[in-house]
């Protein structure tokens, strides 16, 4: 008997997707094998768009070394034209495009969402960087947050669920905050600066001179100051993971920890931290999916409340800063 060929495209597209989170993000694909199967292919066909989109964007291969950055606005324009070919439900040429039409005709994701997303690509086209803390967050929603939201519709959260959006969008803002602090010195390589003007000054931190041996103890007192705010934003996501089903849950409280120890990881080495790239070695994964399934299982602890207190902007707060 002969496949149906919508079937075997889909088939198709969801082994490319399944393909560019193991290259892409191991802690990811490691995570994202707790889900059920439809949770599963549909998370990593959003992951496909948005590993795509920043490869583009960046001029880059699933992460590494950023490209010759030359054309910026050119390579944002073909994010955007095959962004809306895709919800379109036209093909676009690439499979991670099509893995983004496959999965928003599924879960009811919108262009709005996705061009949530591609602002923070136009931002970093525009090469522009934060001044303010508010700055660094806005840039955070874009790139991340608004990715988490993304993510928990298509694990099946209702659009209108604004609070479990929100914890969905604080998630993406931990797993951000940890990248950056983690990829300083590869961003400042690329002549990137994510942290806000605001803070450099505050530590005595000459702009583009952060890198400097002599100032690496200033540099880790403002990267503390990032881990710490991951780690407020990591709290709030565990309150909303309980509102998820069970294999949902486990999976994104796994993949809280596995991205939470690189926050605290860059803490703990202090100066060091920027000497050799942190990583979460494939036994502390394992740990964190044993631990994450008992956390599943349990009430959220009550350090989570009190820590996700200490976060200062929302979703909502965010959307509105970027709305100027």
């Amino acid at each position: 008997m002969t496949a149906h060929p919508a079937r075997v495209d889909r088939l198709q597209i969801v082994a490319a997707a399944g393909e560019s989170i193991r290259k892409g993000s191991k802690s990811f694909a490691a995570a994202s094998r707790l889900f059920d199967r439809t949770t599963r292919e549909r998370v990593w066909l959003l992951y496909a768009w948005c590993r795509r989109c920043d490869d583009i964007a960046d001029a880059q291969d699933h992460g590494g070394a950023l490209g010759d950055q030359s054309g910026a606005q050119e390579r944002l324009t073909m994010i955007r034209t095959k962004t809306a070919l895709a919800f379109a439900g036209l093909p676009t040429g690439e499979p991670a495009f099509d893995a983004l039409g496959v999965v928003a005709r599924e879960t009811g994701l919108t262009l709005a969402m996705a061009d949530a997303v591609i602002e923070g690509f136009a931002l970093d086209a525009a090469d522009w960087q934060p001044r303010s803390e508010a700055d660094l967050m806005r840039y955070c929603w874009h790139v991340a947050g608004a990715v988490g939201v993304m993510m928990a519709v298509v694990m099946g959260t209702d659009p209108k669920d604004e609070d479990t959006l929100d914890r969905a969008c604080d998630l993406g803002l931990a797993f951000q905050l940890a990248n950056i602090a983690r990829d300083l010195a590869e961003d400042d390589t690329a002549e990137r600066c994510y942290l806000p003007a605001e803070w450099l000054a505050e530590a005595d931190l000459p702009p583009g001179e952060q890198m400097k041996p002599p100032y690496r103890e200033a540099l880790a007192s403002v990267a503390q100051r990032l881990c710490a705010l991951a780690g407020a934003y990591e709290s709030s996501a565990r309150i909303g993971a309980k509102r998820l089903r069970l294999r949902q849950r486990w999976a994104i409280l796994a993949a809280a920890g596995i991205y939470g120890d690189i926050a605290r990881d860059v803490a703990g080495r202090g100066a060091r931290a920027w000497d050799s790239r942190t990583v979460v070695s494939g036994k502390r994964k394992a740990l964190w999916i044993l631990r994450a399934g008992l956390q599943a299982l349990a009430p959220v602890p009550r350090a989570c409340w009190q820590a996700a207190e200490e976060r200062r902007f929302t979703r909502r707060d965010l959307i509105a800063v970027a709305r100027g």
